[in-house]
């Protein structure tokens, strides 16, 4: 067994590495840039090494600082995680070839794998059913379009070297084909050194199921059952879980028989998914291979109680596997939600920043430790209070995977946990993770990877999240101001005959976005400690736990447990619930008639303004002042967390002024263009 490793990468994954080496009483090495000097994973490392500057091409792409990081530290082997070099085949070939072990399949399966193009054809040889596509390298947007036009839209572009929706775009017209092809080309440049690009058929409503397969040098081989990543956004999985709601056993058996057959094809040595697109009658085709640990590899740890870190590590050791097929159990559900830097309610654009607050739910599960009986809630993450997330990495700030006794076990755990999930300083996607837990269509396990664009055809609001009690949030508001008023009124030293007083009948007014108030009355009486709060004819039993000051409020609602987030924001109460979230101020009658004849501040008018919808990098200006644009017309490109994302016009214009330059790092909100 090694006694040394480096993990050549960062944040939530270099961070699982370490704990999984820890326990096995291997000392670890981290690698840092310039963004990462502070970072979780170089904080919990037993020694660490600088790369350079913060751009992951001078940094965690470099092959060379790696190496020559695990040789100055005398480590044995290299870890590469997921993402940056875990799939890099000329990577793989260096590390042995410098006398160290690479803790992943032989350079050799990663071509033959880990190549889109390379796997697609070996897929057809071995008589496995593949999508229509065109597999060879295309050249130019030109030929992408006739290529897309002879397999007949929509097609997907996709980028050979990609993986986690990096370099990958659907096409439904020749506008689309050559865009994509473009952006693709740019995307797979900048974020794995490799701009090939491919085409297939795009099966529509399909289901995205994955198979875990893992081997050693022995000629061993297995699969640890299937993943429901279905749940995509932009082709970016979301929730994921094990096992899937919708195959039968015999398609499970007949699935997982194939990825060991394609695995063993390529001799394929150390842990690796086979990535299939499974239509309505359970008929499934061959995607693609992922040569790498899987970011959702959490799932299938909960139900198996392997730990696959430490698979990885004793394959890469030489060791063989310590168990067959037949003696890998299924044990209960466990879903996994990625919580993402990103604003959901700005249609999902990078959020970067500190951390102000980060408080996740209480633990009852760790990774690289044996999973409890009776499920549990686990966080996987490489981030802490206060520290950056950077704008150019990946946008996860963690993993939240919970595992229960059965699916709706499963779900009603994972919505308890993102309650309790307290993120400030930067947005967050917990209230979209909310709304798809809390959506009958997801409970019901009737869903496709087109599940999040048909339900939320024009992006996601905050009606858009249905609330199982909407008096619940008024009668907490209420109870939350009478508990602080309570606690002013027995503070020493007011004036006498001017002494804080509490009273029990107030007005909730709910505020709107657009300035419009709904006031629900309610009266309030204490009993034995607990709140009793009438609204709308129905009277709410709360009881409070913890402080004022806790974000995260746990107590008992009609005698059922809840954990909301409550806070103060000026004079009104933010609530969050649910992913349900409603700004209150709770008033005394006579305030609240007052209030209803303060008039409206409404937001200045920005429609003459592009501004910049993220934090990021300018990489191109597409106009110059006096231009006119029509509405769709590309105006800038910034480039964000490894994503090229286009600003387009809204409507019909002229420039007048162009108020950034191409290669600046923009603000939130800051001026792009102005229009006459």
């Amino acid at each position: 067994m090694f006694k040394k490793i480096l993990i050549a990468n960062r944040g939530e994954i270099a961070c699982r590495v370490i704990k999984t080496a820890k326990k096995m009483g291997i000392a670890t090495v981290a690698v840092y840039s310039e963004a990462d000097r502070d970072a979780r994973h170089v904080e919990i490392a037993d020694e660490s090494v600088f790369l350079g500057p913060a751009p992951s091409r001078e940094s965690y792409l470099v092959a060379d600082k790696i190496i020559a990081a695990a040789k100055q530290t005398g480590a044995q082997a290299i870890h590469p995680g997921y993402g940056f070099l875990s799939e890099n085949e000329d990577f793989a070939r260096r590390v042995e070839e410098e006398g160290l072990v690479f803790i992943g399949p032989k350079h050799y399966s990663i071509a033959a794998m880990g190549d889109k193009i390379a796997s697609k054809k070996l897929a057809t040889e071995a008589k496995v059913n593949t999508i229509p596509g065109y597999n060879d390298v295309i050249e130019s947007p030109e030929q992408a379009v006739t290529i897309a036009r002879d397999i007949g839209y929509p097609v997907m572009i996709k980028a050979s070297a990609g993986g986690g929706g990096k370099g990958l775009r659907v096409a439904f017209n020749d506008k689309d084909a050559a865009e994509g092809f473009a952006s693709c080309r740019n995307e797979a440049r900048n974020s794995f050194g490799d701009d090939r690009v491919f085409i297939e058929k795009f099966v529509e409503q399909p289901r995205h199921i994955e198979i875990q397969v893992l081997g050693d040098a022995h000629g061993n081989c297995v699969y640890l059952h299937e993943r429901e990543c279905s749940i995509q956004r932009r082709h970016q999985k979301v929730i994921e879980e094990a096992p899937s709601p919708f195959i039968s056993d015999e398609t499970r058996k007949a699935m997982g028989e194939q990825a060991v057959a394609l695995a063993r094809a390529v001799k394929y040595q150390s842990a690796g998914t086979v990535e299939f697109v499974v239509g309505r009658d359970q008929s499934f085709y061959f995607l693609e291979m992922n040569t790498r640990l899987q970011v959702e590899h959490p799932v299938t740890e909960c139900i198996t109680g392997l730990d696959l870190v430490e698979q990885m590590i004793r394959v890469a050791a030489g060791e063989k596997l310590g168990f067959t097929q037949e003696q890998i159990p299924r044990r209960g559900w466990a879903i996994e939600c990625r919580i993402n830097a990103e604003d959901p309610f700005r249609n999902f654009l990078p959020s970067t920043g500190r951390l102000v607050r980060y408080q996740p739910p209480a633990q009852t599960m760790e990774s690289a430790q044996p999973v409890p009986e009776g499920g549990g809630v686990r966080v996987d993450t490489g981030v802490y209070e206060g520290g950056e997330i950077p704008m150019y990495y990946d946008s996860m700030i963690a993993k939240l995977i919970v595992h229960g006794l059965d699916r709706d076990d499963a779900i009603r755990r994972v919505r308890e946990a993102l309650n309790a999930f307290v993120i400030r300083g930067i947005s967050s996607n917990i209230p979209f993770q909310a709304a798809l837990l809390a959506h009958s269509k997801f409970v019901a396990g009737d869903f496709n990877t087109g599940f999040i664009a048909e339900q939320y055809p024009k992006g996601f609001s905050a009606d858009a999240v249905p609330h199982d009690s909407p008096g619940f949030l008024l009668a907490l508001a209420a109870a939350v101001k009478r508990l602080a008023l309570h606690r002013a009124a027995g503070l020493t030293g007011q004036l006498r005959g001017h002494e804080m007083k509490t009273r029990d009948d107030f007005v909730v007014v709910l505020l709107a976005e657009d300035g419009s108030r709904q006031s629900t009355p309610v009266r309030l009486r204490v009993e034995n400690g607990r709140y009793a709060v009438e609204v709308g004819g129905r009277t709410h039993v709360i009881a409070l736990h913890g402080s004022l000051r806790d974000i995260a409020m746990h107590g008992e609602c009609d005698g059922e447990p809840f954990c909301a987030q409550v806070e103060r924001v000026g004079l009104d109460y933010r609530l969050t619930h649910n992913g349900r979230s409603v700004r209150a101020r709770v008033l005394t009658p006579r305030a609240a008639e007052l209030y209803a004849l303060m008039p409206f501040k409404a937001p200045p008018d920005l429609s003459k303004f592009l501004l910049s919808p993220m934090p990021g990098l300018l990489v191109d200006v597409a106009v110059q002042p006096g231009q006119k644009v029509l509405a769709g017309e590309k105006l800038a490109v910034i480039e964000a967390m490894k994503m090229e994302n286009i600003l387009v016009a809204m409507q019909d214009g002229v420039v007048s002024k162009v108020a950034a330059s191409k290669g600046e790092s923009l603000a939130v909100d800051q001026v792009i263009l102005e229009f006459e």
